[in-house]
């Protein structure tokens, strides 16, 4: 019997949605899917409805590529409304406990260094973490008694940016992977003696992908109004968008068919490294496959479509 033959295009690149407020990172690649009319379509990181900002998408092969995304450095504009905390410690949330102090920025400021390189963090109980397999989220919004671990997260920035009124401050924060800004919030609150959640969030980067280069969902949908699935292609960036922070080798073209069926290749040249992994292999600008270096020889992990 013959296999069923995938719906849509077999196409490859990658997006940074400029994602709006209200919408789901699910409906997001949903959309772009449909959009594309692409046969596979994943991103690389949720981001929560209440947030807008960068939410890269992958098609096609680039989906190989998106634990390296994952892995890359986040940034965050973020406010805090101080004086209540939420059970879910954002605006989305119900009101759990409440304080009157409001801190000046002097007092903020001060504050920030302690939660600035590798720290412990509590997740919140409304997060995508599973317990016994099931959502901490679902298990929440049923009511039940939802207990989480601290673990360790990294952050690497933290600044205040704005202070529009007593009971709001803006913070910019550079973190890695893992990181709750709303968990963030809440904790910044208690060490200044007061209660605070967040209500409103932005994601101004993820990896290599950050403001310069994001698009709203509504211009694609412009863009298909105007014409079909394949004048939507030049907004795509190329799969190696998301390995720029790798090792780079070129591969030649005589062993290029060796590589992409998966065998290994002898590297040749000047300041070629014994050993390295993970590498990112090209040919003629174009990215084939990560892989490893071990003794000279380029061992391919993920080909990527000629």
């Amino acid at each position: 019997m013959s296999r069923r033959k995938p719906k849509g295009r077999d196409i490859s690149g990658w997006l940074c949605i400029d994602k709006a407020v209200g919408q789901t990172s699910t409906a997001v690649v949903g959309s772009v899917k449909r959009l594309f009319d692409a046969q596979k379509v994943g991103h690389a990181g949720t981001l929560d409805p209440l947030a807008s900002g960068a939410l890269p998408i992958a098609l096609g092969d680039a989906t190989k590529t998106v634990p390296f995304v994952q892995d890359g450095a986040k940034r965050y504009r973020f406010t805090i409304h101080w004086g209540a905390d939420t059970d879910s410690d954002d605006a989305d949330g119900t009101v759990i406990a409440t304080s009157d102090l409001r801190p000046d920025r002097a007092a903020i400021e001060a504050a920030l260094p302690a939660f600035v390189g590798e720290i412990m963090q509590l997740p919140p109980i409304f997060s995508a973490i599973k317990i016994a397999g099931e959502r901490a989220y679902d298990l929440a919004r049923e009511g039940e008694q939802v207990e989480l671990a601290e673990r360790p997260v990294t952050i690497a920035s933290l600044a205040v940016v704005d202070m529009p009124d007593p009971d709001h401050t803006v913070i910019e924060a550079e973190c890695g992977k893992g990181t709750y800004v709303r968990s963030l919030a809440r904790d910044l609150a208690h060490r200044l003696g007061t209660r605070g959640h967040v209500s409103a969030l932005r994601r101004l980067s993820v990896g290599p992908f950050d403001e310069t280069n994001m698009i709203p969902v509504t211009a694609l949908i412009t863009a298909r109004e105007e014409g079909p699935a394949p004048e939507l292609d030049r907004f795509l960036m190329p799969i190696g968008m998301a390995l720029t922070a790798l090792p780079e080798v070129v591969v030649p073209r005589n062993d290029l068919p060796r590589l992409l069926r998966g065998q290994p290749v002898l590297l040749r040249g000047a300041g070629i490294p014994a050993n390295a992994d993970p590498v990112h292999a090209t040919h003629a600008g174009k990215s084939v496959a990560i892989g490893a270096i071990e003794r000279g020889e380029f061992h391919p992990k993920r080909v990527f479509k000629a």
